[in-house]
């Protein structure tokens, strides 16, 4: 049962709102569908990308290509986990469309959305760095920067970054929303 409370013009209102968990609800289903394009997106880019360029002769070759840095390795492997992660939870997400006063479901997915959170997070800061290195270079430690020559790959590394930030900020968004509808009962 709702509580009912008593405004200072006369109205009265209830203490949590249906309609409002509700919305909250589908916002959170949207969202969850943003962050697997995103994560997935991500995981597809950077797992597919290299580049090869041909040095003097066609026989000697450079290639750079995302297995070449662990990094890069751990950044898909973390973005398909969470990607994978987002595609069981629309599940519940739904039940709480259907149930919008479910709090135990609600709970967990804001404990696994931590966690989910922290992974990409470790992930996609791992790789930025790499990145920032691939573009700017480190002259102080003889690390040259290789997107001169290696164009087409470091746009794509680029653009997967892009994809896992906007996993990061659903993420942070998913986890407010959850905690505040969670807190409303």
């Amino acid at each position: 049962m709702a509580k009912v409370v008593q405004l200072e013009h006369g109205e009265a209102s209830t203490g949590s709102s249906p309609g409002i968990n509700k919305g909250i609800s589908i916002l959170d289903f949207i969202l969850r569908i943003v962050a697997v394009i995103g994560t997935l997106a991500s995981a597809i880019a950077m797992g597919t990308t290299n580049e090869t360029l041909p040095f003097f002769t066609q026989f000697i070759q450079f290639r750079a290509q995302y297995s070449d840095l662990p990094t890069f390795t751990f950044f898909v492997i973390a973005n398909a986990i969470v990607s994978a992660y987002l595609i069981l939870s629309l599940v519940p997400s739904i039940f709480h469309i259907v149930r919008s006063g479910a709090r135990t479901g609600r709970i967990a997915l804001v404990f696994f959305d931590s966690v989910s959170l922290a992974l990409l997070t470790a992930g996609a800061s791992a790789a930025a760095a790499i990145v920032y290195l691939a573009h700017k270079g480190n002259a102080k430690a003889n690390w040259f920067a290789i997107c001169q020559q290696f164009n087409s790959f470091c746009e794509r590394i680029s653009g997967a970054l892009i994809g896992s930030f906007v996993g990061i900020v659903v993420f942070i968004l998913l986890i407010s929303m959850s905690t505040v509808a969670v807190s409303r009962r």
